[in-house]
């Protein structure tokens, strides 16, 4: 499990870094497309924060966090349903779209087969 928590802590920080720091470029990557507007930038900045805090909790679940797998298997499927709609049913593409759908269910298979025995009592 701890494996697992320490590679949502990159793949979140790294993601979420990336929001703050250059939304516009990650959302070109992912989606086909930049962020314009302000407001939107500003969501996305809220987001990276929001992928920042998440990281962190896995940072500090790493060596007991059954709770925080179960948590990060409900937002790996909701992140990748979001982003295969954002393809499928919004007609939007980036050369990353896929692949994160992709890195999104990995990691969803992970959590989900996440051994119980690895949890300290």
């Amino acid at each position: 499990m701890k494996p697992l928590l320490l590679v949502s802590v990159v793949v979140e920080a790294s993601t979420g870094l990336g929001l703050l720091v250059a939304p516009s470029a990650l959302a070109q990557l992912l989606i086909g497309a930049p962020l314009e507007a302000p407001a939107a930038v500003t969501i996305a900045h809220a987001c990276g924060t929001a992928l920042l805090a998440l990281a962190l909790a896995c940072w500090l679940a790493r060596e007991n966090g059954r709770a925080m797998v179960v948590t990060m298997l409900f937002y790996n499927l909701a992140v990748a349903a979001v982003l295969a709609h954002a393809a499928l049913g919004l007609g939007l593409s980036g050369v990353g779209l896929w692949p994160a759908v992709g890195l999104h269910i990995a990691l969803a298979v992970w959590c989900a087969v996440a051994p119980k025995s690895t949890v300290a009592h």
